[in-house]
């Protein structure tokens, strides 16, 4: 079967540090840092008092009053990106086959803040207290669906949960609908809106959590003295198409994807397996998927959550993958800037990578302060650098042991197409 190339012409982000790939990105570069006290509810009698909420997000001004009314606040980051990537694309004011176009949008969570005001509600008035778009607001497919219906999206259809490398899953599996030709356009990416007592409370429980009060030290991936993730929230969504489909409507490319790697654990409920084993083959999966050697990547935006195990297992994984190549590679974590997105994680992350190969700018890791023994790799630190980027890798790990890795391309003499 011959495989069609596969580009990125559409982006769009609703992240803490900014709505709009703009905003999101020129936020990064800066190495602004969005992570504060949670504002959502009170954190008094909770471990954890931090997060990176999505500030001044209207969603009226994406969705009219009444259906907004009937859909949880992860449906309405979704609809966002999704709006943004679609007329960044160009796809707003182009006639196209919409049989041959679909939507592959997780969530790890889905409706959390209606799962809340739900049992709130069952509490206090019983069952005649329930909404009647109670369930539909809820599931994790309706960022999906919703998306779907708002443009009439009626190609493939799809909704992964895997937890935080959902958004790398549900790329990667859009790349691979359209490598087959099984559609021509494919929205992908992933929401998450859990700052909510329940999700919030259950993930302090876990104390992977940092308990730090200070936001300049509560996310810090890679440093010595690194305590744990700060939770965040938003949602990432790309426009991915086949390239002559692309090419024959003069659409701008920002990159091509060229790499899919998906792997499991099989190890615990939480904890990464300790040898790595699982992200070692994950970014093995994805160079040869891409026919390349190691040795051509030269950045990798990490998962990076400022455990103390991700980080040091991922950083060796790295080693184990890369060999001495990984000495001269560059990696960053932009969860110091934006927390952990959950499920929307790899989904604004490879947003991220994409405009790293599109500009030649690589975001920095803050908060970084003192080297750790276990974490000996070439991180971005002093604010953004500028290299000369030929192919870059995303890497997104979650709970449960799923693990996911996407390489990004740059377009243009690469392809002949200069």
């Amino acid at each position: 079967m011959k495989e069609h190339q596969v580009v990125i012409t559409g982006l769009g982000a609703v992240t803490p540090i900014g709505i709009g790939v703009m905003d999101f990105w020129e936020g990064l570069k800066a190495g602004r840092n969005s992570i504060a006290k949670v504002t959502h509810f009170d954190v008094t009698d909770f471990r954890s008092k931090l997060a990176a909420e999505v500030k001044d997000f209207h969603a009226e001004e994406w969705i009219d009053k009444k259906s907004a009314k009937r859909m949880d606040r992860f449906t309405h980051f979704s609809i966002a990106a999704s709006t943004m990537a679609i007329e960044d694309a160009g796809l707003d004011s182009f006639s196209f086959d919409k049989n041959r176009a679909g939507v592959i949008v997780g969530s790890g969570i889905g409706g959390s803040q209606t799962i809340e005001d739900g049992y709130s509600r069952l509490y206090n008035h019983g069952p005649k207290g329930l909404q009647p778009f109670f369930v539909s607001m809820l599931l994790v497919n309706m960022a999906a669906c919703m998306v779907s219906i708002k443009y009439g999206l009626k190609g493939p259809l799809s909704a992964p949960c895997v937890a935080c490398s959902t958004g790398s899953n549900a790329i990667g599996d859009a790349f691979r609908i359209l490598q087959r030709g099984d559609a021509d356009i494919m929205l992908a990416g992933s929401s998450e809106a859990s700052i909510y007592p329940l999700a919030y409370g259950g993930f302090c429980a876990t104390r992977s959590m940092s308990p730090n009060t200070c936001a300049e030290n509560a996310c810090r991936p890679f440093d010595k003295n690194r305590d744990g993730f700060v939770m965040g929230e938003g949602a990432g969504i790309v426009v991915l198409e086949n390239l002559k489909h692309a090419l024959k409507r003069g659409a701008k490319i920002y990159a091509e994807i060229v790499g899919y790697g998906n792997t499991a654990d099989a190890y615990h409920f939480t904890a990464p397996e300790p040898q790595g084993d699982g992200m070692v083959r994950v970014m093995q999966a994805a160079l040869r998927d891409a026919c390349m050697n190691s040795q051509e990547i030269g950045y990798i935006n990490a998962h990076g959550t400022s455990t103390v195990l991700n980080d040091k297992i991922e950083s060796a994984a790295i080693m184990k993958v890369f060999g001495k190549h990984a000495k001269v590679l560059k990696v960053s974590s932009i969860k110091s800037m934006i927390g952990h997105l959950m499920a929307a994680a790899g989904a604004v992350e490879f947003v991220a990578t994409v405009m790293s190969v599109y500009t030649g700018k690589l975001p920095p890791t803050i908060n970084y302060k003192e080297p750790d023994p276990d974490c000996p790799l070439d991180y971005v630190t002093q604010g953004a650098e500028s290299l000369d980027l030929k192919v870059a890798m995303s890497n997104s790990f979650g709970f449960g042991g799923g693990n996911a890795c996407l390489l990004i391309k740059k377009y243009g003499e690469l392809n002949g197409n200069s």
